[in-house]
């Protein structure tokens, strides 16, 4: 990196990180001003500016408020004080903003419940934040019935919109004054108060519910605000579900904050997605990296330079794509960052440099102590040296990335919360890494650090394997996989072959045109160390994600590589012809009972 290269990214990280501190700083002095009271604000300030857009409706600053004012009045006739919990199942719209600004008003925690769950999995995360009532939307009724069966005694359901799961929220609220609070009906609440309930995504297991509170819930809005530079003129598009953190707190909270407007999609749909961008003048947008991915493989788009976009904010955005993104759009700046929803690490691309997920200057390290540890890849546990402390991993070197949690008012971003359950929280904390009675948040995550000091995410620890003795990680199969012409989506895991140790590599890929395969071998061996290069590709014609576009692999690892199990065709890197060929029934035995040698 050149002089006037590294003095142009120490200014940018130097005026972002300034900007974020001053927006942020000012949130843990006033206690006492939570999230319902910044949109009474904002009302007063704004008006009938345009506040939230989405198919169903459109609230100006002062309807959004008066409309919290409804729900919050429905809360407390109904039992609703401070601590208790109201679980939220509803799609994307303005008005599911409104209904938890309207319960956290009156006290409560509003558990954003993941749409796309149904069954066990749904009853699980409405069972672990014990709520009194659950709002369920109409078109998700069907959904939330497969559920009811495994809910033990049970909060009281709420329809919003004609169904027969309980009573009609729509109607009891548009009986329901939207008069201010009188300060005697006013709960007394602090930033310290929980406010949400924000699950995991559950990529390999059950969801957790994690705590956010009110502190936590500005400290996103108005960090993420600052480092975009966002304005009234401003309109945020979101198609990520607004149960999750990017999408239903940072993503609205960038722009609400400052008068702008936001524009939900009901979903992401590659196909409308510029559409919706030119028809409603949007200047920035929130992503996730499959999103990006998804757009990029998509066919050309008439208006996908027709915009008017300036920033776009995210994670997850990989080096295969992000220049691909980058140019083919034409968006002047990508924000990549990284956080977690429960976790108290954050890092912040400033300077734009591809592929990297931030970086934390020496001139702050203090204020943000994040570190990379030595980490044993396949089972996960932290190493130690002969004192018992952590070992920080060389530059470039692969190890977990943890952050030190902090109980001190003047660096409230380094608490941890937690998650409703206090076994699972246990989980999250090492402690004594450095010196004595220390505590940090294992973030799970896979990173490594080069000399300049900027991170790069490699994998989640699961998600890396070993084969022959080496580790491999699936994020680097991924990416050679995906600049190969006509994959669209690859998901890499590794599955287990009997009497061999580790891990073989697996790779179920959706492809856009027809592969060549041969083609496909020889560019693996080009991009690959040889132990890294998968032994079985999946040819699938959609991968399953999670909500927030996550990959989901569990089902994928346990499936294995039987082709008398799996109806999608499976090919076999076959050691003696030295190309993938179609396996079936016979050459899998031929495998599994030893007779061809991996």
């Amino acid at each position: 990196m050149s002089f006037a290269h590294r003095a142009r990214s120490e200014f940018a990280y130097a005026s972002g990180l300034v900007r974020m501190l001053r927006r942020v700083t000012p949130v843990a002095k006033a206690r006492d001003r939570v999230w319902p009271d910044v949109v009474a604000d904002l009302a007063d300030r704004f008006g009938d500016r345009t506040a939230l857009i989405s198919e169903e409706e459109t609230l100006s600053y002062r309807d959004y408020h008066r409309r919290g004012n409804r729900y919050a009045r429905w809360a407390q006739a109904h039992g609703v004080g401070k601590g208790d919990c109201v679980a939220l199942f509803m799609p994307n719209r303005a008005e599911y903003l409104a209904i938890w600004l309207g319960i956290t008003r009156a006290g409560g925690v509003v558990a954003l419940v993941n749409t796309n769950l149904t069954g066990p999995s749904l009853a699980h995360c409405i069972a672990i934040v014990k709520p009194k009532h659950v709002i369920v939307a109409s078109d998700l009724a069907g959904a939330f019935e497969t559920a009811r069966p495994h809910l033990a005694g049970g909060p009281e359901v709420w329809s919003f919109g004609p169904s027969n799961v309980g009573s009609r929220l729509d109607d009891a609220i548009a009986e329901t004054s939207d008069e201010d609070l009188p300060p005697e009906m006013k709960p007394a609440l602090t930033i310290e108060d929980r406010c949400l309930y924000i699950y995991t995504s559950g990529t390999t297991g059950l969801p957790k519910a994690a705590n956010i509170n009110h502190y936590r819930v500005q400290a996103i809005m108005n960090g993420f605000s600052a480092a975009t530079r966002a304005t009234g003129e401003d309109r945020m598009y979101v198609s990520l579900p607004l149960y999750h953190t990017s999408g239903g707190v940072l993503a609205v909270g960038t722009v609400l904050t400052v008068g702008g407007s936001v524009v939900i999609a009901r979903k992401f749909s590659a196909g409308r997605f510029w559409d919706d961008i030119v028809r409603h003048d949007c200047t920035m947008f929130q992503y996730i990296g499959e999103l990006c991915r998804y757009l990029v493989n998509s066919p050309p788009h008439p208006k996908e330079r027709q915009h008017r976009i300036r920033i776009v904010s995210g994670n997850g955005l990989r080096p295969d794509i992000w220049l691909p993104f980058k140019s083919r759009f034409g968006i002047p700046r990508i924000l990549e960052w990284y956080a977690a929803t429960e976790g108290n690490a954050a890092l912040f691309n400033m300077d734009g440099q591809p592929g990297s997920i931030g970086r934390v200057p020496k001139w702050i390290q203090r204020r943000f102590p994040i570190k990379v540890v030595k980490t044993n890849l396949e089972t996960g546990e932290m190493l130690r040296d002969l004192d018992g402390h952590a070992i920080e991993c060389a530059p470039d070197e692969v190890g977990e990335m943890v952050s030190e949690i902090v109980n001190d008012p003047a660096k409230p971003a380094q608490r941890f919360e937690g998650y409703a359950d206090p076994a699972a929280t246990a989980r999250k904390i090492a402690e004594n890494l450095f010196r004595p009675g220390d505590r940090w948040f294992r973030t799970g995550d896979l990173v490594r650090k080069d000399a300049l000091g900027y991170f790069y995410f490699v994998d989640r620890i699961g998600d890396t394997f070993r084969w022959k003795g080496e580790n491999v990680a699936t994020s680097e199969v991924s990416e050679a996989l995906g600049v190969y012409p006509g994959i669209a989506t690859p998901n890499v895991y590794g599955v287990t072959v009997p009497g061999r140790e580790g891990r073989a590599g697996m790779a179920a890929i959706v492809c856009a045109t027809e592969i060549d395969l041969d083609g496909l071998s020889r560019h693996l061996d080009s991009q690959l160390p040889a132990y890294a290069k998968p032994i079985f590709l999946r040819i699938k014609s959609d991968i399953e994600v999670t909500g927030t576009f996550k990959l989901k692999k569990l089902d994928l690892v346990e499936e294995g590589f039987d082709p008398d199990r799996i109806a999608d065709p499976i090919f076999f890197l076959h050691p003696a012809e030295k190309r993938y060929v179609r396996l079936d029934g016979d050459l899998y035995r031929a495998i599994v009972s030893g007779g061809i040698r991996l």
